[in-house]
């Protein structure tokens, strides 16, 4: 397992839900947190976290952030890309304003970050990018086909890393969890609140992804609170 010590890693999303408990999970383990989030006055930053206002529908804001985590800890060795959000999209709305959202956020925003942080990454040699996806990116299991597309894309785009950055040592892994008692879920009524998977047991996942070692990597986490047949 890799020792997270000095090992600097952007967490964006990191305002609430699972981007903030794996902030506060990997600062707790020993590692150097860059937390992306729109508002840097919601976290408090201290010696071992830099909490910096990150956009992740501005390709601008994306660059700000790598510039200032990279001043700030001299090095960039992983990215967690947890933003995300999840407006109604269905096949049959005419009104492409919430797809196209979704797009942006989900998929072009870590993209933009992958991108611009893969330099860095390869400098490392032990590079980590973990995309939290969704079951959604799996099958399709409701009208928002809008949402299960752009994870669909998260997905794809993690292999897409995988496969450019592999020789350069650097592993991605699409984390892929059903249910999670966040805010994104409060409106589910078709699964007892109590019964979800919890933000910190993701965070858990995460943690542990980044510390697997180059020869032991982890392509799709599948994570769910219920039984379904395609697990």
């Amino acid at each position: 397992m890799l020792d997270p010590s000095g090992r600097v890693i952007m967490v964006s999303g990191a305002s609430r839900g699972i981007g903030r408990a794996v902030v506060t999970r990997l600062v707790e383990a020993g590692f150097l947190v860059s937390a992306g989030l729109r508002d840097p006055r919601g976290l408090d930053g201290t010696d071992r976290l830099l909490a910096h206002r990150y956009d992740a529908e501005s390709l601008s804001s994306a660059r700000n952030w790598i510039a200032a985590t990279h001043e700030r800890f001299g090095r960039i060795d992983g990215l967690v890309n947890a933003a995300g959000i999840n407006p109604m999209a269905s096949l049959v709305d005419e009104d492409e304003t919430a797809l196209d959202r979704m797009w942006s956020v989900n998929v072009k925003g870590p993209m933009r970050l992958v991108r611009l942080a893969l330099p860095y990454l390869s400098r490392s040699g032990e590079g980590r990018v973990v995309n939290i996806a969704s079951l959604s990116g799996k099958r399709v299991a409701n009208e928002n086909i809008g949402y299960a597309m752009s994870k669909f894309a998260l997905v794809a785009l993690t292999h897409a890393i995988r496969r450019t950055g592999w020789e350069q040592g650097i592993r991605a892994t699409a984390l892929c969890p059903g249910f999670v008692a966040t805010d994104m879920t409060a409106d589910v009524t078709t699964w007892a609140r109590e019964k979800m998977t919890q933000p910190g047991d993701i965070a858990q996942l995460v943690e542990t992804v980044l510390r697997l070692p180059n020869n032991a990597t982890i392509a799709e986490l599948l994570v769910n609170c219920r039984r379904e047949d395609m697990l």
